[in-house]
Formats: C-alpha cells, structure tokens, sequence
C-alpha cells in the first residue's frame, strides 16, 4: 500500500503563535517532526500541509510543502485537500507539534491499515493526572481491538472500584489514552470529510467520534510511547533539553 504521512501545520495559535516555526535546539518545530517522520518505514513520502507562506518558506528545501485552503475547519480537511491531489492509496496524519514522535508508532499505526479502513493509537494510562484530565482523551475498545468510543471523560466507570484511590482504579482495568494520530484508507478520508459534524464530535470535541457516528471502523494499535506535545513555550522549552539530552 502506497501510504503518505502528512503534517498538517499553522501558524496560528491561540497559546503559541508562530508555534510550528519556533527554534528547538537549532531548528524549527516542524524540522523535527518531518525528521522524525522520515524514519517511519510505512511511509514513501512525508508532506507537510499548510496555508502559511512563512511556513512554507521555512521548510521546503527539505520537505514537500502543499499549500492548502485557509478555510479548512480541521487538520483532517487539510489533510484531505493533499490526498487527492496525490496517487496515495493511504494517509497518516501527523501531528505537527510532536517533535518527539516515535516512527515505530507510525508504522504501527500504517500497518494496521492492512485490516481496517481507519485506525489510531493508545497507550496505557499510569497516573492519576492523566485518568482525570479531560484534556487527555480515552477510548475503549472490544475484542477485536476497534474502537467502541473515545471520550474526555475516564471510561469505563469500574463499578466496583469506584470509591476506591485512582491508583487502585488504574491497578482494576487497563485505561487507555488516546493519541493524536491517524491512518485514513484514501477513500475513507475523503469520505469522511464530507459527513457533516456528528452530535457526538460537536459534543465532546473529537473529531474521530464522526467516523463512529457514521459506522466507519477504527483500528485501535496499543503501543508503548509517552506523548509529548508542544502547546505552549514552557512545553517548547521542556521539549529543547531533551533534544538536547539526546544528541
């Protein structure tokens, strides 16, 4: 399968603007997230999705950069906009703001495009912040390992457990997180942006609740690997010492 991982990267943002072309350890955020991508073995070609000409400017020596609509609701739009205009059969989308990101994820998630026409990835939660933060999403899933629902709420509710410590509620099921990270099947992705919002998405938020209000199939991969975004220069700063730790 012919599968194309895409970055989709702004300029704007509300807690960091100009986030995506900010300096870590020598080069721009974005730089490290096209290298990082670029060790995926899934993937034939990187592309970077964009509707800012600063971006743009900054990193097309060394990555294909596709301008694309300033009007698109969501990164998936964009993503969209880019895969038709390519002959890929898949896509995975990238988060732009994850120097950090394991390719091994990456290739587990495009693998697991073999047996389903979307899919996604988790990792087991281990501390209490994370089980009741709504900023860090859960799914569960059934037994062949799909999606049931994704929420900012913890689920499952552990009836039994439910007065007890969080670490003992962490020790009675294995919670998952969810990470920002997708594979599309080419004609799943291009269908899936035409549905309009679903009552769930515009309720809690989440974009992939429309591919399950639609009956689309999510393959969940569980992997081992801790998320770390940039959201903020305090989490920018966080991310350059461990750049710089690694070197």
């Amino acid at each position: 399968m012919n599968i194309i991982g895409v970055i989709p990267a702004r300029y704007a943002s509300t807690r960091f603007p100009g986030k995506a072309l900010a300096p870590l350890a020598g080069k721009p955020l974005i730089q490290h997230v096209v290298e990082r991508c670029k060790l995926a073995k899934a993937l034939s070609e990187v592309i970077v999705a964009t509707d800012d000409l600063r971006i743009h400017k900054a990193i097309h020596s060394f990555c294909r950069v596709e301008m694309t609509s300033p009007k698109h609701p969501s990164g998936t739009d964009r993503i969209a906009e880019v895969v038709e205009r390519t002959a890929a059969e898949a896509a995975i989308n990238i988060q732009g703001d994850e120097p950090l990101i394991d390719p091994a994820v990456i290739d587990s998630v495009a693998g697991a495009l073999k047996d389903a026409p979307m899919t996604t990835a988790a990792a087991t939660i281990t501390s209490a912040d994370e089980y009741d933060s709504p900023n860090v999403v859960k799914v569960v899933v059934n037994a062949a390992g799909r999606a049931l629902y994704f929420s900012r709420r913890t689920i499952p509710y552990i009836r039994d457990a439910a007065g007890r410590p969080v670490s003992e509620q962490l020790a009675a099921f294995p919670f998952l997180k969810h990470l920002g990270i997708y594979g599309y099947r080419r004609q799943t992705l291009l269908q899936l942006v035409k549905f309009p919002v679903s009552p769930l998405e515009q309720a809690e938020k989440l974009e992939q609740l429309r591919a399950l209000d639609h009956g689309i199939e999510i393959a969940v991969v569980r992997v081992q690997y801790e998320s770390i975004g940039v959201d903020t220069p305090e989490d920018a700063a966080r991310v350059e010492r461990i750049l710089q730790s690694i070197k």
